[in-house]
């Protein structure tokens, strides 16, 4: 059968060959994601010296600053608020029902579960290595739970890259551009405040922003092989993961 005149469908083994390709990537980000995480996560459980020190140094540090500046810490205790966990559950949530609205509901899926993956993870990885929270004579915050890997972190790297994601398809040059600073500022920013804090190690910080990573590597190529299996073309890096809601996201 004759293709109608510009229809540019690539042939079925171009695109199973792009699919295969980067699959093969994402599996092997999602391996080399993995493979830091478990290093730090062995250097913490054996509490290799230096890294504890430089953990202890920051921690030390940050707190003699916070505990003599009454101002700062009220910024910090703002900012723990406006960045916690279920803030950014719920913006992520708000967007989920609005693209069911819109009816991008493969896209709202995607959304959903990967916040809800990266939840469990946090979880489970802060019962699994049962890392105690800083302790200071004079503490300016206090929090409960395990601290490796700090949820706060996780939860601010996972969504705010789920929502950029989602979002690309709309996105002009410029305006990426500058979701992408105010995205790592919002990033940088929460990981700050819970060391700041005292709260949270660097380490863990890091840590929960390597799972982060790792989640949306995860679910992104998962999705990959959804898209396919519902006869849709690989989407690019710059893309987003559902390029083809473009229209709905505009309404």
């Amino acid at each position: 059968m004759l293709r109608p005149a510009g229809d540019r469908a690539e042939p079925d083994d171009v695109v199973r060959r792009s699919l295969v390709g980067r699959l093969a990537l994402g599996g092997l980000a999602a391996t080399a994601v993995a493979i830091p995480f478990t290093l730090l996560a062995l250097l913490v459980l054996g509490k290799w010296e230096p890294l504890a020190q430089l953990d202890s140094d920051v921690a030390n540090d940050l707190n003699g600053v916070s505990r003599t500046h009454g101002g700062v810490v009220a910024v910090l205790d703002f900012l723990a608020v406006a960045f916690d966990p279920w803030v950014f559950r719920l913006v992520v949530l708000a967007v989920v029902v609005w693209l069911f609205r819109r009816d991008a509901r493969r896209l709202a899926t995607w959304a959903a579960l990967t916040v809800v993956v990266g939840g469990v993870l946090s979880v489970l990885l802060k019962r699994l290595v049962e890392r105690a929270r800083p302790a200071f004579d004079d503490p300016v915050a206090h929090a409960n739970g395990y601290s490796f890997p700090s949820g706060h972190a996780l939860n601010s790297f996972l969504c705010t890259g789920v929502l950029i994601l989602v979002f690309l398809p709309v996105l002009r040059r410029a305006a990426r551009v500058l979701v992408y600073l105010i995205g790592t500022a919002v990033v940088l920013l929460t990981g700050f405040d819970r060391v700041a804090l005292g709260v949270h190690y660097v380490s863990d910080v890091v840590a929960g922003w390597i799972v982060a990573l790792g989640c949306l590597v995860g679910t992104a190529g998962a999705f990959e092989i959804w898209r396919r299996e519902h006869g849709l073309r690989p989407s690019g890096p710059s893309e987003g993961v559902e390029p083809e809601a473009a229209p709905e996201l505009r309404g």
